[in-house]
């Protein structure tokens, strides 16, 4: 969110205010920018791609990527994050249970993609 009011600052620029310029309040830029905060964008896109890439063909690259497990050596100290990592926190942050069932069957994906729609909508 912070990045984004940086970024949304630079592209609306200060505002001009008795011969001074400031920068533009969060909710002058609300008012401006109407459109989904990037992260929400960000979040729903993901669970979209996680359904398309579960129903993909279990020999092809996609699905090699999304479900395989890397070899080598594992580094001291906590695990490094990865992508289904943060995909699986905001599946279950939306009450989502079984999501491996779930995407395979594509209406009921399409419909847990409008939950999370409404759900992470933001202020």
């Amino acid at each position: 969110m912070t990045w984004e009011r940086k970024i949304l600052r630079k592209m609306y620029g200060p505002k001009k205010e008795n011969g001074q310029c400031r920068m533009k309040s969060n909710e002058e830029l609300r008012t401006k920018y109407t459109s989904q905060d990037i992260v929400t964008v960000i979040k729903i896109r993901r669970l979209e791609w996680l359904g398309h890439g579960s129903r993909m063909n279990e020999t092809g690259s996609v699905k090699k990527i999304l479900e395989g497990k890397l070899r080598g050596r594992i580094d001291r100290g906590r695990p490094r994050l990865r992508w289904i990592n943060g995909v699986e926190d905001d599946l279950r942050k939306l009450g989502v249970k079984q999501w491996r069932m779930k995407a395979l069957n594509r209406e009921e994906w399409t419909s847990i993609i409008g939950e999370a729609k409404a759900k992470l909508k933001g202020p």
